[in-house]
């Protein structure tokens, strides 16, 4: 049956395959179908999205990196799973796909770096719903302020500066925060310190009126200052944040959230060329649908591949693979809004429906991306390589 709001599908692309301890797949599809439906609202009045954060606790969907016990290693959900639930929250409504999966990058990384008790203390109140996480790392441009450094030492250590692009601000409870090495100390890469966020308001000042994009809008990606926030632990040394597989997970996981959108973006397209076309649609429309569907099989293909490997090895490296899906993904994530566009013209972007929403959610997304300076450097070491081989 096809839906009056611009989709074509009744149920997600979740994967439901077999059962899950914790997660409630009734219940998390229940969720999804209420996140899609509150998200043309939210867009239209921005704000933090409590309530599809609630249901996606109530689901169980927010603890699926947590390892089962909590003090045990691994995880309780297979990487298939996890992003299999991220690409379709993500397709439901991009801002809370965003604050998801940085909530998920940042779960994972408590996982593997916090020390105990914290970690297990802070995992178990994750898996009962309890706890929402960011992972904020972009540091201000000229005039907006100090970018965040820490201070002090041991249970001392607080942070203060500021970070911009803070998803999920005003809502999530703790957020791992790249920040620089206390005044004076030598320059290097950043530290990953897990924040409080929960306790006195006045020590990081969330400020509102910076994000003013037309995409992303209930993402609450807004700049924060930090005055002598409570630090909870920094997690390993400098340049943790780089550290292999999790670096490369991350970015897959960005990834998925764009292919999610991405097919908001599809199925919106498609039901408009239905509706558009009534009959039996023209050549130049169907080309248009068949590239669409390419372009989404190439995005499938990769996911699929990435969760196959991460899946078999947990510790597999992840930096090459991580940066061809992404470059891949985010090619075809614009070809399918280029086809979407031309094909299905300027009414859905005219009434701002959901085509509209998800393009301007995605455009904005993937520019925050930089993907190119990633992918020369893995040509030129390819090219290093060969003419090494060619040498031997």
């Amino acid at each position: 049956m096809r839906s009056t709001t611009g989709d074509t599908r009744e149920t997600s692309r979740l994967d439901e395959s077999t059962p899950l301890p914790g997660l409630d797949h009734a219940v998390l599809d229940d969720a999804l179908a209420e996140i899609r439906r509150g998200a043309a609202g939210r867009d239209e009045s921005p704000a933090f999205p409590h309530l599809p954060f609630e249901l996606l606790a109530r689901a169980g969907a927010l603890a699926l990196p947590v390892p089962e016990p909590v003090s045990g290693p691994g995880r309780r959900a297979t990487f298939r799973k996890e992003w299999s639930a991220l690409r379709a929250v993500a397709d439901a409504d991009g801002s809370v796909g965003r604050i998801y999966d940085g909530h998920l990058n940042a779960v994972e990384r408590l996982s593997i770096a916090a020390p105990e008790p914290l970690r297990s203390l802070e995992l178990e109140r994750v898996a009962g719903g309890g706890l929402l996480l960011g992972l904020w790392g972009a540091d201000p441009v000229p005039g907006e302020g100090e970018p965040a450094r820490l201070a002090g030492a041991g249970d001392k250590t607080t942070l203060h500066g500021v970070k911009t692009f803070c998803s999920g601000a005003g809502g999530v409870d703790r957020a791992l925060v790249l920040a620089r090495g206390p005044e004076g100390s030598p320059p290097g890469p950043p530290y990953l310190a897990y924040v409080d966020l929960s306790g006195a308001p006045e020590r990081h000042e969330i400020d509102r009126g910076w994000y003013r994009s037309a995409g992303m809008r209930s993402s609450e990606s807004h700049r924060v200052v930090f005055r002598d926030a409570p630090v909870l632990a920094v997690l390993g040394g400098p340049g943790e944040i780089s550290r292999d597989p999790y670096f490369g997970r991350d970015a897959v996981r960005t990834a998925v959230s764009w292919a999610g959108i991405a097919d908001r973006a599809v199925d919106s397209a498609l039901a408009t060329l239905a509706e558009k076309t009534g009959g039996d649609p023209d050549d130049i429309v169907s080309l248009a649908a068949g590239r669409m569907l390419a372009e989404r099989g190439t995005m499938d293909r990769w996911i699929e591949h990435a969760a196959t490997v991460a899946d078999a090895d947990a510790e597999a490296s992840f930096a090459g693979l991580s940066i061809r899906l992404r470059s891949t993904i985010a090619d075809s994530c614009r070809r399918m809004l280029d086809e979407a566009a031309r094909a299905c013209g300027s009414r859905p972007f005219a009434v701002s429906g959901p085509l509209d929403r998800a393009r301007r959610d995605l455009e904005l997304f993937l520019l925050q991306h930089r993907l190119e300076p990633a992918l020369a450097r893995a040509g030129r070491e390819a090219i290093l390589d060969s003419r090494g081989a060619d040498e031997r």
